[in-house]
């Protein structure tokens, strides 16, 4: 069984902010895969299905951001799963908007939900699947910048992410996770083409 989780938060007012990539990742999975997400289980809402030939567990934790890795450990625990082979889907502040990175381990950065999951594993051997959503200027409060609405321009470009996003997880587990970091982690969108 391999565990893909988005992180997110819960509730309507967080849908389509920055933070919550993770969870339109794990909806855009459900519709290819005709996978239902609404089984409440390990402290998150999950739908178990096939990708790739593997059985799969989507995961959108309930727990809030701060807290993912509590509702990660428990799904991988009840399912006896590998944590080297969960792939966890994250917004990454750090990445321009329109860019994907997979990574295979490494630290948290400044992304609280990452930082929950690799405490809670005690691990931070496991795979990433990063959304860039670089604020195109600075700000004081990335905490805001990340729970803010997104505006109609940048909503595009989340949607084309979104998929390819998608797409990476499929990758990952089809042709393997060197495959798809080769595909995927050259591709770089300019930050000028995304805000446009």
């Amino acid at each position: 069984m391999r565990i893909i989780v988005g992180l997110g938060n819960p509730g309507r007012e967080y849908a389509w902010t920055p933070h919550n990539l993770g969870f339109q990742v794990m909806d855009c999975l459900a519709d290819r895969f005709a996978i239902r997400i609404t089984r409440p289980e390990g402290q998150s809402v999950i739908g178990v299905g096939r990708i790739a030939g593997y059985d799969v567990v989507l995961a959108k934790p309930q727990t809030f951001m701060n807290l993912s890795g509590h509702a990660v450990a428990d799904l991988i625990a009840r399912y006896e799963a590998d944590p080297a082979e969960t792939i966890v889907v994250s917004d990454e502040a750090a990445l321009p908007w329109g860019m994907i990175r997979i990574r295979e381990r490494g630290s948290a950065g400044s992304h609280n939900g990452l930082k929950s999951v690799i405490g809670a594993l005690a691990t931070d051997e496991f795979l990433r699947v990063r959304l860039g959503i670089k604020p195109e200027h600075p700000v004081n409060d990335l905490a805001a910048y990340v729970l803010a609405p997104m505006g109609k321009d940048v909503r595009k470009v989340a949607d084309a992410m979104i998929v390819e996003a998608g797409d990476a997880v499929e990758m990952i587990l089809a042709e393997g996770t060197g495959r798809a970091m080769a595909h995927f982690n050259r591709r770089a969108t300019p930050p000028e083409e995304a805000a446009g």
